[in-house]
């Protein structure tokens, strides 16, 4: 009888908690060119999207009965051309959760890229 309660309980608590994901699809905007793709980045790796790296730390999406929502954690940095002779400066333009309901709420603010939250995929 125990036995019965506890599992009930595991599975009621994990049935509640956010859905933790293995992928997450961002959609990046060369706003240059108007040309707008969705990439899929396992969590903990990186995808380059022109002269940005995008990793992505973590992906979650909100329970069925909430309201919909993604959010996915990303650490983008900019690694700008450089001239000649010269070493190429990697650094960070952003860290945090993108929100696929509010893409300016943490918006990634770069003058050539614009990057938001689209999925959570398992």
């Amino acid at each position: 009888m125990i036995r019965a309660f506890v599992a009930a309980l595991v599975i009621l608590f994990a049935a509640v908690g956010p859905a933790y994901a293995q992928r997450a699809v961002i959609r990046g905007l060369d706003k240059v060119t108007g040309h707008a793709r969705d990439y899929t980045i396992t969590v903990g790796r990186s995808v380059r999207i022109g002269s940005l790296e995008v990793i992505a730390r973590a992906c979650d999406r909100s329970a069925p009965e909430e309201t919909p929502e993604v959010r996915i954690y990303v650490e983008v940095f900019d690694t700008p051309p450089v001239r000649e002779g010269e070493e190429a400066e990697r650094r960070e333009i952003f860290h945090g959760w993108l929100f696929a309901s509010s893409p300016g709420l943490s918006a990634v603010d770069h003058p050539t890229y614009d990057i938001w939250a689209v999925d959570c995929r398992s």
